[in-house]
């Protein structure tokens, strides 16, 4: 009888380590999918440019935006905190696996391999982007369009993801 109810609670345990991990990583993924729409949001609202920063080493992302005191004349980067935005940091097994941002016209290449950035403009395009969470068995991969800087996840891996070129004037 201990030995059934031994097993019946291992397989419990175990069921609930699994299930645990994949909530883990669809957060990560939704946070990432959610800051990216309204970092697109935002910088068109605001007519600024908005910056997902991707933190490859630490596993995490942000959102950063030019701020200007008072006056208007000076900026500086600032960290996005508010209500519907924060700083992200990945728990567990959960990290990026694979990240391709296509550079823009209008933007810089990103600094390094520990750091890549992914950049919002205020007429609502942003860089081409296409990003990979995983933890190893499940993976999402999120895509955003340059064209319409519109985000979209997908289940599965980057290489069922398309980056392709939105032709606007396509009928």
């Amino acid at each position: 009888m201990v030995v059934i109810i031994g097993l019946i609670t291992g397989a419990g345990t175990g069921l609930y380590v699994g299930t645990f991990r994949s909530m883990q990583l669809k957060r990560a993924a939704m946070d990432f999918l959610l800051t990216a729409k309204y970092a697109r949001i935002m910088a068109m609202e605001r007519q600024t440019q908005y910056k997902m920063e991707l933190d490859l080493t630490n596993q995490g992302f942000s959102l950063t935006t030019l701020e200007r005191d008072g006056t208007g004349r000076e900026a500086a980067m600032e960290t996005v905190r508010d209500l519907y935005c924060k700083p992200v940091q990945f728990e567990g097994d959960v990290k990026f696996e694979a990240v391709e941002i296509v550079p823009g016209i209008w933007a810089a290449e990103s600094s390094s391999e520990e750091q890549q950035t992914i950049v919002f403009f205020p007429n609502g395009t942003a860089q081409s982007a296409v990003v990979q969470i995983g933890n190893g068995r499940t993976h999402y991969a999120i895509s955003i369009s340059a064209a319409t800087g519109r985000a979209k996840m997908y289940s599965g891996t980057v290489e069922n993801v398309k980056v392709t070129t939105t032709d606007l004037d396509a009928e």
